[in-house]
């Protein structure tokens, strides 16, 4: 009976724990599509697959100068490395949790002096050494420590999560910026011809002019269309030195130390094969960063409810004291103790109740935060296919009109050097080549973006999905 009497308290607290709250539910998940609506029958929604690899989607642009600012700007871009620290940082929290529910073994030794009624002699002062080792454990019967280490390590995987998103935004930005850069090299040389076009009708023009066959105006018209097309040069100039700053901060590099030197003409538009999202959509980082917080912050309403139940400790020391340090580790010296310790507050002004209602808002933020990823994902990804199926409609049509723009400005300049028509006529054609030309170089510009930002917006490359 004496043996059963010891076991009533146990008893009691395994009784308490099978009492203990139970995790409160997650919301109801969002219901996703069959299909995105851009490509219905061909682009289908896939289940998670956040850890599979990214790929270097960058490749499929064939340039090696891009490829070699995309690989520069994963090892020494700022954001990624400051990323990877807190991630590090995360995975220390995740062993300090593991360790909280490992027995914590230290050693020591005291040495103290001093008189009393006490003390061995009485109120003669004595000295008293001491050694020895102290364990202590704490039996999680209610799930608080093993709770906590789930929190944490979904907070760990919640940091990888947005690593791989930081790491992909960064790869993004910097092939956007490079693409940028080229679509201003594209254009600053149409322009510059353009200019020169117009420096050889000026040319034209003063010789007509000093042989008496225009009048002074032709020529300052001229001149006009000249110095306003420099103008441009310059201004497109000015956007290519920003556009080179910015990749230099992409790739973790001074701008003053940074060049790239200029190249134009037509790029290669890569084509995503359809149904590729199906396999990789799911693995968007930024999703999967926000739903391992949501969990995180559902383990931690756990931890919170376990407030309400004891805490149950087990102690242990054992070691030497003696008043002589020659007679310290004798085994007359030794001396030991065990111990248990259950401890529960009775009254604590409701600060375990806020606790609690503090965690359940933290979930409900969490889930309202996952959520709303899930809903931007999909947003991104029919913005950029939208985008790219316009884009292709308009890129036919302006390839239409300066093809038409083309043949009536070469037109023009033969019947001007004819004397046919007025120099207005032919500054009016080349005008209208010049800015169908530039609106036709943006619309391949605008294509190449939303490109990039579908590839992003699907989570990566898709050669290794």
């Amino acid at each position: 009976m004496k043996k059963l009497h010891h076991l009533i308290p146990l008893a009691a607290a395994l009784l308490l724990a099978g009492c203990a709250t139970a995790l409160p539910p997650l919301p109801t998940p969002i219901e996703a599509p069959q299909y995105f609506k851009e490509r219905s029958g061909h682009w289908a929604i896939a289940q998670p697959a956040e850890a599979q690899s990214r790929g270097t989607w960058w490749k499929v642009f064939n340039d090696p100068v891009l490829d070699d600012l995309a690989e520069r700007a994963g090892a020494n871009n700022t954001s990624i490395q400051e990323a990877a620290a807190r991630l590090a940082q995360a995975r220390s929290l995740v062993r300090g949790a593991q360790a909280d529910r490992a027995p914590q073994i230290g050693v020591g030794a005291d040495a103290s002096r001093g008189a009393g009624a006490n003390t061995a002699n009485g109120s003669t002062p004595a000295t008293l050494l001491q050694a020895g080792v102290n364990l202590s454990y704490e039996v999680d019967l209610f799930g608080r420590l093993a709770r906590a280490q789930d929190a944490a390590t979904l907070d760990a995987q919640s940091r990888e999560a947005l690593l791989q998103s930081t790491r992909l935004l960064v790869q993004a930005e910097t092939a956007q910026t490079y693409l940028a850069l080229r679509a201003a090299d594209t254009e600053r040389t149409l322009v510059q011809d353009t200019a020169t076009a117009y420096g050889n009708t000026l040319r034209l023009t003063q010789r007509r002019f000093e042989a008496g066959d225009v009048a002074e105006l032709d020529v300052i018209r001229i001149q006009t269309e000249l110095a306003a097309t420099e103008a441009e040069v310059i201004a497109l100039s000015r956007q290519r030195a920003e556009l080179e700053n910015a990749l230099a901060v992409l790739v973790g590099e001074p701008a003053s130390a940074f060049a790239l030197a200029a190249t134009s003409g037509a790029r290669v538009l890569p084509v995503i094969p359809a149904g590729v999202p199906g396999t990789v959509l799911a693995r968007r980082p930024d999703v999967a960063a926000a739903q391992a917080s949501l969990l995180a912050a559902q383990a931690r309403v756990g931890v919170a409810q376990t407030a309400w139940f004891p805490s149950v400790s087990l102690t242990g020391a054992a070691g030497y004291a003696s008043p002589d340090i020659g007679d310290l580790f004798k085994w007359s010296a030794r001396a030991w103790g065990i111990g248990a310790l259950m401890s529960l507050p009775l009254f604590d002004g409701g600060r375990r109740e806020a606790g609690v209602q503090g965690a359940q808002a933290q979930l409900d933020a969490a889930a309202a935060s996952y959520r709303g990823q899930v809903l931007n994902a999909f947003r991104e990804v029919e913005d950029q296919l939208s985008a790219l199926r316009l884009l292709q409609d308009q890129s036919l049509a302006q390839g239409r009109a300066v093809s038409a723009a083309q043949r009536a400005s070469a037109i023009s300049e033969t019947r001007y050097r004819n004397g046919l028509v007025s120099q207005l006529e032919l500054l009016d054609a080349r005008r209208n080549e010049l800015l169908n030309r530039r609106q036709a170089q943006r619309v391949e510009a605008a294509q190449q973006q939303a490109t990039v930002r579908l590839i992003r917006a699907i989570g990566g490359g898709w050669d290794t999905a």
